[in-house]
C-alpha cells in the first residue's frame, strides 16, 4: 500500500472530506503513475479522484466499527515513536 494512505476508519473525530480526497489523490497518482498529470489527462485524473473520494466517503459511511474508536493524536505519536526506534536501529547498523 502507498505509505502516504493513511487509515481513515474508526476515528474520532470522524474522518472529514479532505482527508478523505487527499487519499483519494494518493491512490490515483499510486494507479496512474503520475504525480502531476499533462494537462491532456488533467480531467481525466480529477474525475479519478472525485469518483475515488466519493466511493471512499461511501464506505466509510456503511462501515460498522466493532472496536472502540481510535485517537488522531495517539495514533500519530506512536507512528512518530515507530519511526524515531526505525531511524535510530538503522544508525546503530552503519
Amino acid at each position: 500500500m502507498c505509505r502516504s494512505i493513511q487509515p481513515l476508519h474508526n476515528y474520532e473525530p470522524p474522518s472529514g472530506p479532505d482527508e478523505v480526497r487527499a487519499a483519494a489523490l494518493q491512490y490515483v497518482r499510486k494507479v496512474s503513475g503520475m504525480a502531476r498529470p499533462a494537462g491532456v489527462n488533467q480531467a481525466a485524473f480529477d474525475r479519478a479522484v472525485d469518483a475515488v473520494s466519493v466511493a471512499t466517503g461511501d464506505l466509510l459511511a456503511t462501515l460498522v466499527a466493532t472496536a472502540p474508536p481510535r485517537d488522531r493524536i495517539l495514533e500519530r505519536q506512536r507512528a512518530r515513536a515507530r519511526w524515531d526506534r526505525r531511524q535510530t536501529a538503522s544508525q546503530v547498523a552503519r
